[in-house]
């Protein structure tokens, strides 16, 4: 069966019971969707590849040596492109062992991530919603120590492996996940 968004957005609240990671997953897809744009690609492709990459996280308690190897098990029933699944896969280098080497690849990895980083700095300052959120707020949290240890510098600046400098990609996911803001809490 051909996977839609309908069925990925029942299996991510089947597989996925954390709101905030629900809401995650949806913002990854509206940045992907900006990131697919901007680059001429496939939309629906990345979009899908943003919204489904955390689909096992719950299912692998997180743990960064198997997160991402179980998405393909939980959609066995459905036709999807292999080169998403590749990229699902490849978002968390450490359960893959390999190392990028597609656009798909490096543009999940810094997509997802910032997503992360500006959920971070709306969640960091609860009076501040996104559409206050500036691109340079988002480059200053990522370059600070204490408040970006849990998140990947090296997967953010994956951007410039797609040739988008940092500044352009923080402005490009803010704008992305400006539709949704308001749907999300953020």
């Amino acid at each position: 069966m051909q996977l839609k968004r309908e069925n990925a957005i029942q299996l991510l609240l089947k597989y996925v019971q954390n709101d905030k990671m629900i809401a995650h997953s949806l913002s990854s897809e509206a940045v992907m969707r900006g990131l697919a744009r901007k680059l001429g690609r496939d939309e629906e492709k990345w979009a899908m590849a943003g919204l489904l990459h955390d689909l096992d996280v719950e299912v692998t308690h997180a743990d960064p040596t198997v997160h991402g190897t179980q998405t393909e098990v939980l959609l066995k029933d459905f036709d999807i492109d292999p080169v998403i699944l590749d990229a699902i896969r490849m978002h968390n280098e450490c359960s893959s062992g390999k190392t990028r080497s597609t656009e798909l690849q490096h543009a999940l990895a810094c997509g997802e991530t910032i997503t992360g980083l500006i959920f971070a700095t709306t969640y960091v300052y609860p009076d501040k919603k996104l559409v206050s959120v500036k691109p340079k707020s988002v480059v200053k949290r990522m370059k600070e120590k204490a408040f970006a240890a849990s998140v990947s510098r090296e997967n953010i600046m994956e951007c410039e492996k797609i040739g988008i400098p940092l500044p352009e990609f923080a402005a490009l996911a803010i704008e992305s996940m400006l539709p949704i803001a308001e749907e999300l809490g953020l």
